[in-house]
């Protein structure tokens, strides 16, 4: 893949903040499991298809891995909930810089259901 485009999609902060995060996969010790990736490209993957709305199988060759290897990684990040503390991890660091603004907020009450009827 492209170098500019990879850190485009994941500059090296979101990185930073991303990788602890990050469940680890260790390969079995009778062998086979899961086999060692480079986790950034894996990610950045994981963000192409997240934000341009691709579909997995049709993740570009340029990634080097598999969409098959990026959907299965995205669907155990999902289930690990890295997604919610990326986002924490993430506001965390916007407020330690001073760089976040809380005196407005937007609420999406579609999203809510109503109780008994309620409109």
């Amino acid at each position: 893949m492209r170098v500019d485009l990879s850190r485009r999609l994941v500059p090296d902060e979101l990185w930073e903040l991303a990788a602890p995060l990050l469940p680890r996969f260790t390969s079995r010790p009778q062998g086979g499991g899961t086999a060692p990736v480079d986790e950034r490209a894996v990610f950045t993957a994981v963000v192409y298809v997240l934000t341009s709305g691709c579909a997995w199988r049709y993740l570009p060759e340029s990634f080097e891995d598999s969409p098959a290897t990026a959907h299965r990684r995205f669907t155990a990040w999902t289930e690990a909930g890295l997604w919610r503390r990326l986002h924490r991890a993430m506001l965390d660091e916007l407020g330690a810089r001073g760089e976040l603004d809380w005196t407005s907020a937007i609420v999406d009450v579609a999203s809510v259901r109503a109780k008994r009827g309620a409109r």
